[in-house]
């Protein structure tokens, strides 16, 4: 048996797909349903999940399926389908739109495009990054960039890179270095024989030049976001 809210909560799922073939957000639902915070819209979603009246579908954003309904309901004419995906019938001349894998990942602070600033160690937050940017299957995080030594590659301050996590880079790449334990910096790599250059993209900035046990490589820039 289903309490009031929740029972409330699948209605409005069912109302909004009916009407919109879209679900509803978080937030349109805590406001449907008068609640304070998101959380509780968490827990109702969790609720109708474990009871099985919902389903939800991973790696696909707002996505779930409606698998049964209270009796009541069924006798309605309820059909189960997805939510997430479904399509209105288009405009005229109106061009297709193609599905776009987003991934959410770390936002690990700032990294100086400058003068090295004190190493990345916590998440600030997360942002949304197209699948298609992500290189390989390793693991990737985000930072933002503080400084203007890279703008020649097209990097600027205030823009957020996208890192593969690795401990290894070819010359020429762009990577996330650690220098000393200590200052992390995005940079471009060169290995000169026992030494490691690592070179601004802007002649303002000098090329900074170490023995290379002075340098780990945490990671290699495989995308940019810009905000304007």
């Amino acid at each position: 048996m289903l309490t009031r809210k929740q029972l409330e909560l699948l209605d409005f799922i069912k109302t909004r797909m009916d009407v919109d073939g879209v679900p509803p957000s978080f937030d349109e639902m805590k406001e449907a349903l008068d609640l304070r915070s998101k959380s509780g819209i968490h827990r109702l979603i969790t609720a109708l999940e474990e009871r099985g009246f919902i389903r939800r579908l991973a790696h696909r954003a707002r996505a779930l399926e409606i698998v049964k309904l209270p009796e009541a309901m069924e006798k309605a004419g309820f059909k189960p389908r997805v939510i997430e995906g479904s399509k209105p019938v288009a405009p005229r001349a109106a061009l297709a739109v193609e599905a776009i894998h987003a991934m959410e990942l770390p936002v690990m602070g700032r990294i100086a495009a400058g003068v090295p600033i004190e190493a990345i160690a916590e998440i600030s937050h997360h942002i949304a990054v197209p699948g298609s940017m992500l290189s390989g299957k390793g693991h990737h995080y985000a930072l933002e960039v503080k400084g203007d030594s890279m703008i020649d590659a097209g990097i600027n301050d205030g823009d957020i890179v996208v890192i593969r996590e690795q401990s290894t880079a070819e010359n020429g790449d762009i990577v996330v270095a650690l220098v000393e334990e200590a200052e992390a910096t995005l940079k471009r790599f060169r290995r000169r024989g026992s030494m490691i250059a690592l070179e601004a993209a802007n002649p303002a900035y000098e090329t900074r030049v170490f023995p290379d046990h002075a340098v780990r490589v945490q990671g290699r820039l495989v995308g940019l976001i810009r905000s304007y």
